[in-house]
């Protein structure tokens, strides 16, 4: 059992942290209030050849494996979770179907698009009535000629606002339930294709959430991503990679909490003495890094597994239970070791919990997580 990470992925974690903590951080504050989305820090992430980070030189990407990648997620969301998504969505729902199930002239048509940073990676899966069921899909798509056409709509649907095209699932065999679906690209200027961004957050207030609307919308039958009817097969696998990276957006969150918390208890002065010097702030600190660190052994486990092509449905979905979990508990404490000031938005960590919180809901919730693990323990 090798833990140590290799040359290159140390080295790409450090440059991601620099880059973070001097560029994306000091913004996080702004993006948070302002709402706007952090569109010149993922043109810099292009710049720096990220935006393709764990994909083929061929296709415009930097030819890194899936650790490094969720090493570089762990270090911008540590910074700023709504960076964080929005990358994470990029990278893990935007470009992973086109490269695992795209043909090779959809992947040097569109996945080189997404990795030069020219478009902005989106999935649309989630629906009204298909969120935990995704296999409740309601959008459909019937073949018309060398067309398909779609009408239906999702919802809750990240950085839509901002791609060339979206990788849509619709349901192409109505007779086949949940197996009759499959994944369709649809360019984002198409005749009928309606894109809202209305949603007021809780949190991750810089992430761009849509809704997508679908009125008798056209695209040649080549878009069709993958084998037809194959689509409930294919975004499995894809949300294996994206509750992964989901683990490592939340390490980054948690170990923020850690870092804001550690400095904030050795500076706060209370009975003549820093309050970190109190057994039960020490504790919490204590209970804190240990999960931490926990977390983060699992992703890096997960993510080695699928580096290596090996299952790794059980450890995704342990990965982004445990660390989903450990960022909400993380920015609980800190708000508490920080006492009044934790409840003011003149400190980062009450941003940190409500951003935690999607992260147990976002690419199947803390529940489904539990239910996938159940299943494969032999339920």
């Amino acid at each position: 059992m090798d833990f140590s990470l290799t040359r290159d992925q140390k080295m790409i974690r450090d440059v991601v942290y620099e880059f973070a903590q001097q560029e994306i951080a000091p913004k996080a504050a702004y993006i948070d209030k302002s709402g706007e989305f952090p569109a010149e820090i993922m043109k810099k992430l292009a710049d720096m050849d990220l935006m393709g980070l764990p994909f083929p030189e061929q296709y415009g990407g930097a030819g890194a494996d899936y650790i490094s990648y969720c090493l570089a997620l762990e270090e911008i969301t540590r910074a700023c979770a709504s960076t964080g998504i929005t990358y994470e969505a990029h990278i893990s729902l935007g470009c992973a179907p086109i490269y695992l199930f795209g043909s090779e002239e959809q992947k040097k048509k569109y996945l080189t698009m997404l990795c030069s940073g020219e478009s902005i990676g989106s999935f649309g899966l989630t629906e009204p009535e298909a969120g935990t069921d995704a296999g409740g899909t309601k959008t459909t798509a019937v073949l018309d000629g060398d067309t398909w056409v779609i009408n239906g709509g999702k919802c809750f649907i990240t950085n839509a606002s901002y791609a060339k095209f979206v990788t849509i699932t619709a349901v192409t065999d109505k007779s086949r339930g949940k197996r009759g679906i499959s994944a369709i690209l649809v360019p984002t200027d198409t005749a009928g294709f309606t894109i809202r961004a209305s949603y007021e957050k809780m949190g991750l207030h810089g992430s761009n959430t849509t809704e997508l609307f679908f009125d008798d919308v056209r695209v040649p039958k080549e878009n069709l991503v993958g084998k037809e009817n194959e689509g409930f097969k294919q975004f499995l696998q894809v949300l294996d990679g994206g509750r992964i990276a989901i683990g490592a957006m939340a390490v980054g969150i948690a170990q923020a909490c850690l870092d804001a918390s550690l400095k904030y208890a050795q500076e706060r002065v209370q009975f003549g003495q820093s309050i970190s010097k109190f057994q039960a702030i020490q504790f919490k600190l204590a209970d804190m890094a240990a999960n931490v660190e926990l977390a983060r052994l699992m992703y890096l486990k997960a993510a080695w597994l699928k580096d290596n092509d090996k299952p790794c449905t059980k450890e995704a979905s342990i990965a982004k239970l445990f660390a989903s979990e450990t960022a909400t508990k993380a920015a609980l404490e800190a708000i508490q070791i920080h006492g009044g000031y934790g409840y003011m938005k003149e400190f980062p960590v009450e941003r940190y919990l409500r951003d935690a919180k999607l992260l147990e809901i976002g690419e199947g919730t803390s529940e489904v997580q539990r239910m996938v693990i159940a299943r494969l323990l032999g339920c």
